[in-house]
């Protein structure tokens, strides 16, 4: 563990307590939510979007410091590819201030990273393959034949060293949860589904050994296409053949215990298709998930911006069309993960903690009026 790494990681006790702390006070009653072990924000902070440079850096650290310093957010999803590093580095170097300041601890924040994409360094004075040549290929962590037509790698080798560098770039002694970032989307149409299969499982067995070691403490799959097609669809996953490896690697013991998709009033297939098949029966991934007890983070609540400019407080009243989103997104079984770096967009989004979410009648009218208009 190298010299000033943040020790620790999200715990029960710790996600509780800054619960505690806030709900009733700084949010209203409801605003969290029990997931898994944790008591968790209704909504997270993401940081997926933003130049690689400091201006951005500065933004993305003083959003995260917002967040988390209102109370309405212990939640942050970052990724490795995510501004070539700096997103991660943003993040690390928010929580480490956050500590340092007395505003929270390590054991309250739940911190979630990707990796499989291939990145180079933003910090560094070298372009994409050059960097890629000399890091990876040079040293033998892969060859270029494990690099997917979309830039992704899930082999072992090289979630190891992602993970190595996840950690340093974050200073965490231990990260909450690690995903394969869009891996069936980027490796199915190359390698085939009894190939992708065999690379989930020896995937899997790598991060169960990184759970043991103590370097993480869950991991998932965070995806944009495959939990949200049809069946006949060449990308198409179901959640129980995942779980089924999960298990084969680790019996029920196993760390497979989130998954990450889109949801949004345009993209809502999470809550309206069924396309997930347990034992016979065929249910929506919100159900399927509920079901083999796994958590979902679900990412675009405002589809990058593109739902503001539709008529959403049709089916959802707020004072603002992003509240809508964010109070539609977070009265799901989920957790919406939202990218907000300008600080007006920040406090904005988080007057939503100071609204109650929607109750289970209106939210399930809403999705049967989207599954009208779907139809």
């Amino acid at each position: 563990m190298s010299k000033g790494t943040i020790q620790g990681y999200a715990t029960r006790e710790g996600t509780e307590r800054f619960r505690l702390r806030h709900e009733g006070n700084t949010t209203v009653i409801g605003h969290f939510k029990r997931f898994n072990e944790y008591a968790l924000s209704s909504i997270g902070i993401g940081t997926y979007l933003g130049k690689a440079d400091q201006a951005t850096d500065a933004l993305v650290v003083d959003a995260v410091k917002r967040s988390i310093a209102s109370g309405a957010v212990n939640v942050v999803d970052t990724a490795i590819n995510y501004r070539f590093q700096k997103s991660e580095r943003a993040v690390g170097r928010a929580l480490k201030e956050l500590i340092e300041e007395g505003i929270c601890k390590r054991d309250e924040v739940f911190i979630s990273t990707k990796n499989g994409y291939l990145t180079h360094d933003a910090d560094l004075s070298m372009d994409f393959w050059e960097y890629i040549h000399t890091n990876l290929i040079k040293t033998g962590v892969i060859s270029a034949d494990d690099i997917s037509s979309g830039y992704n790698c899930i082999k072992v080798s090289y979630l190891e060293d992602q993970l190595k560098r996840s950690l340093k770039n974050l200073g965490l002694e231990c990260i909450d949860l690690i995903y394969l970032h869009n891996a069936a989307e980027e490796q199915l149409p190359d390698v085939g589904r009894d190939r992708f299969m065999q690379m989930l499982k020896e995937a899997f067995e790598f991060y169960e050994a990184r759970r043991r070691e103590g370097l993480i403490r869950y991991y998932g799959m965070a995806t944009w296409d495959c939990l949200r097609v049809e069946p006949d669809n060449p990308l198409y996953m179901n959640i129980k053949d995942i779980i089924d490896i999960a298990e084969n690697v680790a019996s029920k013991d196993h760390g497979f215990k989130f998954i990450q998709l889109p949801f949004n009033m345009a993209m809502h297939e999470a809550a309206t298709l069924k396309n997930q098949v347990i034992d016979g029966k065929v249910y929506t991934v919100m159900e399927a998930a509920t079901l083999l007890g796994i958590n979902i983070f679900t990412s675009v609540p405002l589809l990058q911006g593109r739902l503001l400019h539709r008529d959403v407080m049709s089916l959802v009243k707020a004072e603002t069309p992003a509240l809508a989103c964010l109070q539609f997104a977070r009265s799901s079984k989920a957790i919406p993960l939202i990218g907000q770096k300008k600080r007006e967009h920040v406090e904005e989004n988080l007057r939503i903690a100071k609204i109650p979410p929607l109750g289970n009648d209106e939210f399930s009218s809403i999705i049967a009026s989207l599954t009208v208009r779907a139809a």
